[in-house]
């Protein structure tokens, strides 16, 4: 039942089979760690535990199981080495082994997610894999606007994601239908669009605390996740103007909203309460994210003049860079002329954008979320369940089967910071349904983000994605089971 040493997602860059060399976990297999590695240490013991039956103990001296740093990998890169007498899993830094590990978590059997109380040997390849990530920047977003999701279930999806080393969550916490972060300058945010009620049907209400933010926070640091928080201005903001009408154009708030239109919310580029507003909203957020991104939105923004949609842009960028952050936005706010720290992200299904390839041209980085490609709101096929259609149905060749470098004009390799899967909740009531919408296909957007680009091949892909489907089961993540994969 062994596995093959480059069965595994994302395929590795650099695989070197030996199996003369397997090498065999039992009830004596013990694990060391370099210092400052205690961390994923723990974090392997407490998923192979559990799967083994074995004690797996951490120990100060040569465990059988080795994890060491060497930074002449990279960062993020690592190496393993599967000898019959011992595992050394090397990476670059502390990311670096973490990724490691999941390679390993991928190579032992199936059947260790099978019955816990077995006390058999696991077998895992021998051989060696160097590896490395292509992109720095591989993401998944998650929408808790239109629909909220809690502390526990993010940290759920994010145990999910990184199995496949995403290293990036990028949450989604503000739309026309609800604001889901505490802000303390302005707490009529949540108080009156962050409860009961809101969301699209009015399913979808909640909100985090700055506590629960930070608790998030933590958990995704443990787990080599950067949190990507996005306050989405100057459009979507219907949330924001039912709590603070003197933010509209004439005093007057608006109505709740829940359905899922969008395009007809703007704030008052003319206002100095507008910019008064951004920045308390920036200001917070950046104290309480850790990471160096905070992405301001920009999309959609048909309620708002192009004159003052620019005007608009051009006084909030430099309030992101004032608080230390560097500014994400969708791909529309590369009408202007931004910032060399700026990152557009685009989005659209067109073949070409002129703004997204002027900004590639001043040096701004790109990230790739092509709907048509990388949308995992949309339904795999015209019969399934949850999801919308307007980007098309998305399969998972489809999600596989693109190229980020080749995807628009003026736009090339060297622009790209990364790719992410967006997920937007307007159909989802339930992890389950988030789950469901981004598994089998959020792996095949990693590999594409992690692989080195000229390794990825449908045929193996399908395959070795096949071999998830029962670790998927019995990790109890909803997925679903797409007729192109042979799923045993």
């Amino acid at each position: 039942m062994t596995r093959e040493l480059g069965d595994v997602i994302p395929v590795p860059a650099e695989v070197r089979p030996d199996a003369a060399v397997d090498f065999a976990i039992d009830s004596g297999t013990s694990i060391s760690a370099a210092p400052g590695l205690e961390q994923v240490a723990d974090y392997l013991v407490a998923v192979l535990r559990p799967a083994t039956g074995f004690e797996l103990a951490i120990n100060s001296g040569a465990g059988a199981i080795a994890l060491a740093v060497d930074p002449e990998l990279g960062s993020e890169s690592y190496r393993m080495d599967v000898s019959s007498q011992r595992i050394v899993l090397t990476g670059g830094d502390p990311a670096g082994v973490f990724y490691a590990v999941q390679t390993l978590r991928q190579l032992l059997p199936v059947e260790i997610y099978a019955d816990s109380a077995q006390q058999a040997d696991w077998i895992v390849p021998g051989g060696v894999i160097v590896d490395r990530p292509r992109f720095s920047y591989r993401g998944a977003m998650l929408d808790v606007a239109r629909h909220f999701f809690t502390v526990d279930e993010v940290k759920t999806y994010l145990d999910a994601l990184v199995q496949f080393k995403i290293n990036h969550l990028h949450l989604h916490l503000t739309d026309d239908q609800g604001w889901r972060i505490d802000i303390e300058s302005w707490p009529k945010l949540t108080a009156l669009s962050g409860g009961d009620g809101t969301g699209v049907d009015g399913l979808g209400g909640g909100c985090y605390s700055k506590g629960d933010y930070e608790e998030l926070i933590s958990y995704a640091e443990k787990l080599f996740v950067t949190i990507v928080p996005e306050i989405d201005m100057p459009g979507h903001v219907n949330a924001v103007q039912v709590a603070y009408p003197e933010l509209t154009a004439d005093g007057v708030a608006p109505m709740p909203r829940t359905d899922m239109e969008v395009g007809y919310s703007s704030l008052v580029a003319g206002k100095d309460e507008t910019y008064a507003f951004a920045d308390d909203v920036i200001r917070e957020m950046a104290a309480l994210t850790p990471g160096p991104y905070l992405h301001i939105g920009g999309d959609e923004a048909q309620a708002t003049t192009a004159e003052d949609y620019r005007t608009f842009i051009v006084r909030v960028l430099p309030l992101v860079t004032k608080y230390g952050k560097r500014p994400i936005g969708w791909h529309e706010m590369a009408a202007v002329d931004l910032p060399t720290a700026a990152v557009a992200q685009f989005w659209r299904i067109e073949e070409a954008d002129e703004g997204t390839a002027r900004a590639a041209a001043r040096g701004n980085k790109i990230i790739m979320s092509p709907a048509d490609k990388t949308y995992l709101d949309m339904r795999y096929a015209a019969d399934t369940r949850p999801g919308l259609e307007w980007a098309g149905l998305i399969d998972v060749k489809t999600a596989y089967g693109w190229e980020p470098a080749e995807r628009l004009p003026g736009v090339g390799e060297e622009a790209l910071l990364g790719v992410e899967a967006p997920l937007w909740s307007e159909t989802l009531r339930s992890l389950t349904d988030a789950e469901t919408m981004t598994f089998p296909r959020l792996p095949a957007i990693a590999e594409i983000g992690w692989s080195p680009r000229d390794s990825r091949d449908w045929e193996s892909f399908r395959a070795r994605l096949a071999e998830y489907g029962p670790r998927w089961r019995q990790q109890g993540i909803a997925f679903h089971p797409s007729p192109e994969i042979d799923w045993p």
